[in-house]
């Protein structure tokens, strides 16, 4: 009887304290929440949380990336404004990116980028020949620009078309153009002066009477000088004598390096050098060209853009003028240079990549080049004030309208090679001029038929 009283007693103290609670006062802001309370604010205030930590998220640093760039810009102007002036510039606009621009010379610079790439350690862009971009592409080395940028269609648009055509290959882009080039006759006043010549010599048969002239001047005097037998030195009298390397298709040399017309240009080199017109240096001397273009030495030598620039730093008060490639049967025909910028499909950091590319492309860098003698490649550049009143840009872009690519074929290079040994043996007089074309015609059909 007392266990079932104090039962009874103790289930009324319960109900009680359970009524007291009920009727309590509410729950202010600064009280304790019950558990239920703060899990139905958790579930209520989630949202509010994630959108409040966003902000934050953004506002963090983005993670630093540094990528490589490797290029041939020349030591003294060129390679010194990239460094001191461009690279400084993005990095600003750019805080997250680093460039490592790294110069390499012209004639080691595709050796070094094919030993980089056999060892997993390419660039992640690259500035190069024209003529390398298809067989870079043809290795897999390249990433496909028109796949890897959002916006490539838009930069497609933006350059100019011939330049851009270099870098398209078996339905992709693997580049876009990055500056672009030719070769103009540049003439010595002074010597010209001396020989009694008025005016440059607008055909290949006016330009070697003036040759005569220039011989007469006496012994150590040339009439034009050139570094080599390789493609951009031979090229331009090849066209303008009316002969060609390969077919249009650039399937075969048989029929076309080793024809009558481009016989008659490696002929037409053999006699300047032959009857002292033409510098022995072309042979591999080692001829300083432009220094003895500067010193009265040789009266013509072919160069490009970037010549009035490089060339007036270093001899500012020399003479000269500019004129176009003489002409021959062919007519006045140089050869089509510039680079290309490439992305290299081992780059871990493509987007880093694909931004310096957006911004070497710019408008305001590519006017920013034109000034060291880089011609655009930027439609609105080039039609831009700054370039049509430019200084000597007008001649170069007068020849630009009848200059012609070098053969666009993976097989290029070893082409050239090629073509560079068959021109040493002509002018050393090694080889009889058409055996040495028909053996290098030959070599060339086979090297492009490996591709086929």
């Amino acid at each position: 009887m007392r266990k079932t009283k104090i039962a009874v007693l103790f289930s009324v103290m319960m109900i009680i304290t359970m009524l007291i609670s009920a009727c309590g006062p509410a729950t202010t802001p600064t009280e304790t929440k019950t558990e239920a309370d703060t899990q139905v604010t958790k579930e209520t205030t989630a949202p509010e949380e994630e959108e409040t930590e966003a902000p934050t998220a953004i506002e963090e640093p983005a993670k630093q990336v540094t990528i490589s760039f490797w290029h041939a810009y020349n030591a003294d102007v060129e390679a010194k404004f990239l460094d001191e002036v461009l690279i400084p510039q993005f990095e600003a606009d750019h805080p997250s990116i680093k460039v490592q621009s790294l110069l390499v010379p012209y004639d080691q610079f595709r050796r070094k980028l094919l030993i980089a790439l056999s060892g997993g350690s390419a660039p992640d862009v690259a500035r190069v020949d024209i003529i390398w971009t298809p067989e870079l592409a043809d290795q897999g080395a390249l990433a496909k620009l028109d796949e890897v940028m959002s916006d490539f269609s838009e930069l497609e648009d933006a350059v100019l078309p011939g330049p851009l055509s270099t870098n398209y290959y078996k339905g992709h882009y693997y580049g876009l153009p990055l500056d672009t080039n030719t070769r103009v006759l540049a003439y010595n006043k002074d010597m010209f002066a001396a020989a009694g010549i008025e005016n440059p010599p607008a055909t290949i048969d006016e330009f070697l009477a003036d040759c005569e002239k220039i011989k007469a001047l006496g012994e150590g005097k040339y009439c034009f000088a050139d570094g080599g037998t390789y493609a951009w030195a031979v090229n331009p009298w090849i066209w303008s004598m009316g002969g060609d390397v390969t077919d249009p298709e650039v399937t075969k040399a048989t029929g076309y390096f080793n024809g009558e017309k481009t016989a008659n240009a490696y002929k037409l080199l053999k006699d300047m050098l032959d009857n002292g017109y033409l510098h022995p240096g072309i042979t591999g001397g080692g001829l300083d060209t432009w220094g003895s273009f500067a010193q009265d030495q040789v009266a013509m030598i072919l160069e490009g853009p970037w010549f009035p620039s490089l060339f007036g730093s270093q001899f500012p008060d020399k003479q000269y003028g500019l004129a176009l490639m003489p002409a021959g049967d062919g007519g006045s025909i140089s050869v089509v240079g510039g680079e290309d910028i490439v992305m290299f499909e081992q780059s871990e950091n493509k987007e880093a990549a694909a931004e310096f590319i957006r911004y070497m492309l710019s408008e305001k860098v590519q006017l920013q080049w034109a000034e060291k003698g880089q011609m655009p490649v930027i439609k609105s550049a080039a039609d831009s004030d700054v370039i049509k009143n430019h200084p000597y840009f007008g001649i170069f872009l007068q020849q630009l309208e009848t200059a012609k690519a070098r053969s666009p074929h993976p097989a290029w290079s070893q082409m050239e090679e090629v073509m560079t040994n068959a021109g040493a043996a002509i002018l050393t007089g090694t080889t009889d001029v058409q055996a040495a074309l028909d053996e290098a015609a030959t070599k060339m059909d086979e090297l492009m038929a490996s591709y086929q």
